[in-house]
């Protein structure tokens, strides 16, 4: 009777298991399921072969269905958005690359073998519980029928009165059936957006724009756009991150006004949420809405003129990239038109990693200045370059600490403040000490970047710098927005002054109510304000 009790209890919890963290509570799990109560219909009016095979296949689509749920609930927290059964499982594989910096190569094996353990559990126990459910019911079919009918009328009163548990959860349930509509409906929709994204990657306002009239306001200067991990809205408007933050901008806009700099700064609404930070950067530089992987690949693919393939295209720019984050090939480096690039293994860092973060930003920084920066490219070219900062990066745990610019040598001055820091494991369990913490990284994050352009920038460096996407829901909430802040560094008054109609904030924080772009918008503005003359290509 007992294990009769627990496979009940099992089933009845997957076909009634929410998609979300939130949602989970006692009220969700003690609802009456219409497709328990039509599986056991079904199952009562089959002969015994086939109501056993019925019920195993039942209990496997169940399991599947789990599985998608427990998917969403974490797609959902990390990323902001559902599971692509078509698209994300790819993600599956960078989700363990992160755990292996963060919590060590031997832990992520335990986790990554527990949790194929625990899938391959789910199927067996499901499949199991709906047979013996399905064996009960045909041993007392007069009893078996009038408790479905029961169930069925109960079912239908609920439904159609609205019946409520506490927190107006619905007693009559159809989680199940709601899926597998979402998720078909999902195929269908990613299927078409296939298609139909690529035919807007076709069309290019200034895809037939030649070289000569491309960015003129530009030539001369020496432009560098960088991405700051995770820098979103939240770190400058909520109530535990924002203080240091907001500090942070204000002392680093007084001492680029010192130095000479000057900046204005927007908000643009992010492509990607929690994570994914290529579908960010790529909807920037691309403008086209890169919100999946696969579009990704898509513009990727295509001949889609980029922001810094405009510099290459003009033929009067060297394009480097800067890229700590990167641990493998790159063959992203043709669309976005880098002539070079250096990745976390040419930057010579000898010090520790940082959790996922490979080095610290103020060592990849200084070698920026001393690998590109301070070098006058060849030919009297001037450069565009593109620099992906890490340090920002989640778990936020440890965060390095600001040293002495002339003491980073190698970087080996950070074994120290690397064994110092914080444990990842002890800050991914405390949401209010993540929400500090990420605080604290997009302080450092910011401190860096504009001590660095104070200190080595001159009367030609135009710095443009942005957050990639919001941090993780426990940190930004779950209910946040998309929205992160970008900026525009220059001495020159001309490269402000063209952008002045956008009305955007002086200094480094965007006023609250400031004007709000899609990411995707960036290019053409961008583009436009600084010379460039629309040729379209349409196919």
């Amino acid at each position: 009777m007992g294990v009769t009790v627990l496979c009940a209890a099992l089933v009845i919890a997957a076909l009634v298991m929410p998609n979300t963290v939130v949602d989970v509570g006692p009220a969700k799990f003690v609802r009456l399921p219409s497709e328990g109560i039509i599986a056991a219909a079904v199952a009562l009016a089959l002969p015994r072969r086939p109501r056993i095979v019925l019920a195993s296949v039942f209990g496997v689509v169940l399991g599947a269905l789990t599985l998608i749920n427990a998917l969403d609930m974490g797609f959902k927290q990390y990323l902001g958005r559902s599971f692509n059964a078509i698209l994300d499982w790819s993600l599956l594989g960078d989700a363990e690359s992160y755990l292996e910096d963060t919590m060590g190569r031997t832990a992520t094996l335990a986790v990554s073998v527990g949790a194929v353990v625990l899938v391959l559990l789910l199927f067996v126990l499901l499949a199991l519980a709906t047979v013996r459910l399905s064996n009960l019911l045909a041993r007392h079919p007069g009893r078996a029928t009038r408790g479905t009918l029961i169930a069925g009328v109960v079912w239908i009163t609920c439904s159609s009165f609205g019946v409520q548990l506490a927190g107006g959860v619905p007693l009559a349930a159809d989680s199940t059936a709601t899926t597998l509509e979402i998720k078909a409906r999902q195929v269908k929709d990613t299927l078409h957006d296939e298609a139909e994204f690529q035919k807007v990657a076709k069309v290019d306002a200034f895809g037939n724009t030649p070289p000569d009239q491309l960015l003129t306001s530009l030539r001369g200067k020496d432009v560098v756009f960088t991405f700051i991990e995770s820098y979103g809205r939240s770190a400058i408007e909520d109530p535990i991150e924002a203080p240091g933050v907001d500090n942070t901008l204000a002392v680093r806009t007084q001492a680029l006004a010192k130095a000479g700099f000057h900046a204005k700064s927007g908000w643009l609404t992010s492509a990607t949420y929690g994570g994914s930070s290529w579908l960010g950067h790529s909807t920037t530089m691309s403008g086209l809405w890169v919100s999946n992987q696969q579009r990704y690949r898509t513009v990727m693919a295509s001949d889609h003129l980029s922001i810094t393939k405009a510099f290459q295209k003009t033929g009067d720019f060297d394009t480097v990239g800067v890229m700590p984050g990167i641990q493998k090939g790159w063959p992203e480096q043709s669309y976005y038109g880098l002539d070079k690039v250096y990745n976390a293994f040419q930057l010579g860092y000898k010090g520790p990693k940082f959790s996922w973060s490979t080095m610290p930003d103020q060592y990849a920084l200084q070698q920026f200045q001393d690998r590109v920066h301070s070098k006058k490219p060849a030919d009297g070219k001037s450069r565009m370059s593109f620099v992906i900062l890490t340090s920002s990066h989640q778990p936020w745990a440890p965060i390095p600490k600001m040293v002495p610019w002339d003491q980073l040598g190698d970087g080996s001055i950070f074994n120290a403040i690397q064994k110092a820091g914080n444990k990842a494991s002890d800050v991914i369990a405390d949401t209010t000490k993540s929400r500090q913490e990420y605080g604290k990284s997009v302080q450092y994050s910011v401190t860096a970047l504009t001590e660095w352009l104070e200190r080595y920038g001159n009367d030609n460096t135009v710095l443009v710098f942005l957050g990639d996407h919001q941090p993780i829901a426990r940190v930004s909430g779950n209910h946040a927005s998309r929205d992160v802040p970008i900026s525009i560094v220059a001495k020159d008054p001309k490269v402000l002054d063209a952008i002045d109609s956008w009305n955007w904030t002086d200094g480094l924080r965007p006023a609250h109510n400031a004007p709000v772009w899609k990411m995707s918008a960036f290019r053409d503005k961008f583009l436009t304000a600084y010379g460039s003359t629309p040729h379209p290509k349409t196919n």
